[in-house]
């Protein structure tokens, strides 16, 4: 089996990168609440996800087969400033490929402040559609990057923790870690 020094690799990955012969590129991030895949196009962050299930294949499919693994040192850093409770929001620029209304809902659920919860029937009268609060948990449910879209701040309407992609224990997790007060 021929292997490759870790130079030879990183010259492969970085040339690959300069001459644009990459349709999506992921890294692993450790973080407190567990390894984190982070996927970037040359738009933007455009995955955060919990589960390493099928994520290049979703890649692929979604943006191009040309995925690499390569450092996202943006993502790292600003990811890690925020489990060390140094940054309250993000300044990562976004590629999100959504219908419109899951950009409408998720453009709100970005002004939803650091610390703060809302609910998803609050959410929903925000985008003009009062009683679409289950369209909004679909649009929870799917979203492709927490944690940056704070999904986590959306709580049921008695102030309860509903369903979270990283789990209840990660929802409660960054809650807290935002001082956030939890009813229940």
């Amino acid at each position: 089996m021929l292997t490759v020094s870790p130079d030879l690799d990183a010259r492969f990955r970085g040339a690959a990168l300069a001459e644009g012969l990459v349709d999506v590129r992921y890294d692993v991030l450790e973080s407190p609440i567990g390894d984190l895949l982070a996927a970037q196009t040359d738009r933007g962050l455009t995955r955060i996800s919990f589960h390493a299930d099928a994520f290049e294949d979703t890649l692929a499919r979604t943006y191009g087969v040309r995925v690499l693994r390569a450092p996202l040192d943006d993502v790292r850093r600003e990811l890690d400033e925020y489990f060390e409770g140094r940054r309250e929001s993000f300044d990562l620029p976004l590629d999100l490929r959504v219908a419109p209304f899951h950009a409408q809902v998720l453009a709100e659920l970005a002004r939803v402040p650091y610390g703060r919860t809302t609910t998803y029937g609050t959410l929903a009268a925000t985008v003009g559609r009062p009683r679409a609060a289950r369209a909004v948990g679909t649009v929870m449910h799917n979203n492709p990057i927490p944690i940056v879209l704070p999904c986590h701040r959306v709580v049921g309407a008695n102030g309860s923790l509903t369903g979270y992609g990283g789990g209840l224990h990660v929802k409660k997790a960054l809650l807290e870690l935002e001082g956030a007060t939890l009813f229940r």
